[in-house]
């Protein structure tokens, strides 16, 4: 068997393991040691599982994750969420569709402290949903919003798949973060157009609430002031060098840590609750990423990935051809599997074909472009069906909204993140005009 009919049969194990349900991480690492074990032999892999996992993971780098992973444990527990929702509501809930607006703003800024898609999604919906719900909003609207606002999760900083694409591309974490800035306000604004869009077609969808008064809107911004300012402490303070990605995120986590214990009221339990949520998903992160590292071994094994890059440099496509192409593949990997699965198993791959073509920018600015680029369009596959894990997660929360009533109410988010995509593959400097401008 050649080189890439190894590469590829692997693809299809791969898939047939996803299909009957295999969790991915043990699908990757099962496939990856069978596959190089029958191209190299037992010795060469008994070694590689020898050195490569040890030095995979005692990386000083890699404490970056469970550190971000903790301050959003410590946001959810401090009950941030709530307060967050509750400062946008009382500044748009008294429009038409505001409480779907709010719903936005507060998982666009709970993102900015939690950093992942499914828990933004899941904490704002229970927050949000049952508001939504005594004030009449369909069930469409309600819960395609809850959806759509979690994927802001991973595209605000800090975000643990910019994180990860930082560590993979040797890039650096504050300059994939002030990156993803602007596209994740776009994406916020993106959304909220689109429910003023929907609740215009549809006025009984999304009937406005009471105005807030002059005083609960200063409450809200007293509540919630301490937490933009720990969010710009670790962006700022982490682009400017005064402290490493570790230590942003330490002192991003210590603060969250501070705000539970004062207005959350967090105690011995809670903390217990945290440090083990907090274990738990840094072991399903590093088993997902030990898993696509022994995948890409197997594959670079076959030669699969330099092969394939080799053709594609000398079919004769332009870069942005090329570029498209693999957004487009993204985007349906997207709707079958989940978004860090995707990105560890494919970046190896595809971000040195994109750093050897001509986009008229640096090396640099290239890889932080497809990065900003490869984040958004896997966020879009997390409410694309037929799979949309946030609107699973959501539609578990509202059980009684068919599933097909959620798929309903994603659509207007759709369009509006395929126009968002368009305008970031068109126009380079959306990503890169932050980096560009506090360089």
């Amino acid at each position: 068997m050649t080189g890439i009919a190894a590469g590829l049969t692997g693809f299809a194990v791969l898939l047939a393991l996803m299909a009957v349900r295999v969790p991915i991480a043990v699908a990757m690492l099962s496939t990856g040691i069978g596959g190089y074990w029958l191209v190299n032999g037992t010795v060469p892999l008994l070694a590689y599982l020898k050195t490569n996992t040890f030095y995979q993971f005692s990386s000083y780098s890699l404490s970056v994750i469970p550190l971000f992973v903790l301050m959003g444990e410590f946001a959810t527990h401090a009950g941030m969420s709530r307060a967050l929702y509750r400062a946008a509501a009382a500044f748009l809930g008294r429009l038409r569709g505001g409480l779907a607006m709010a719903t936005i703003g507060g998982s666009a800024a709970f993102g900015a402290i939690c950093g992942s898609s499914l828990a933004t999604a899941a904490t704002m919906g229970q927050v949000a949903l049952p508001e939504m719900r005594r004030y009449g909003y369909s069930g469409a609207l309600s819960t395609g919003s809850v959806a759509a606002g979690g994927t802001l999760g991973i595209l605000i900083p800090p975000s643990v798949i910019l994180v990860l694409y930082a560590l993979m591309t040797e890039q650096s974490i504050g300059k994939m973060f002030v990156a993803a800035m602007v596209p994740g306000i776009l994406a916020a604004l993106g959304y909220m157009l689109a429910i003023a869009w929907f609740v215009r077609r549809n006025p009984e969808a999304g009937p406005a609430a009471e105005p807030a008064t002059r005083a609960e809107k200063f409450q809200a911004i007293r509540e919630t002031w301490s937490i933009a300012l720990i969010f710009l402490l670790v962006i700022v303070g982490m682009y400017r060098g005064w402290f490493t990605p570790t230590e942003g995120a330490a002192i991003g986590a210590f603060g969250t840590f501070v705000l539970a214990v004062l207005h959350g009221g967090l105690r011995l339990r809670g903390l217990l609750d945290c440090l083990q949520g907090t274990a738990k998903t840094t072991a399903m992160i590093f088993l997902i990423m030990l898993g696509a590292e022994m995948f890409n071994a197997f594959l670079s094994a076959t030669q699969t990935p330099m092969l394939a890059a080799q053709a594609i440099v000398d079919s004769g496509l332009s870069p942005m051809l090329i570029l498209l192409a693999i957004l487009l593949l993204y985007l349906l990997m997207g709707c079958v599997m989940d978004s860090m699965s995707m990105l560890l198993l494919t970046v190896p791959i595809f971000y040195p074909i994109i750093a050897g073509l001509d986009f008229g920018m640096g090396r640099e600015d290239t890889l932080i472009w497809f990065g900003i680029l490869a984040v958004v369009v896997v966020e879009v596959g997390l409410i694309t069906p037929p799979v949309g894990m946030n609107v699973f997660v959501i539609n578990g929360m509202a059980r009684d909204v068919p599933m097909i009533e959620s798929f309903r109410g994603v659509l207007p988010f759709l369009i509006s993140d395929f126009i968002r995509i368009a305008a970031l593959v068109m126009v380079p400097g959306i990503s890169l005009m932050l980096v560009r401008l506090l360089g």
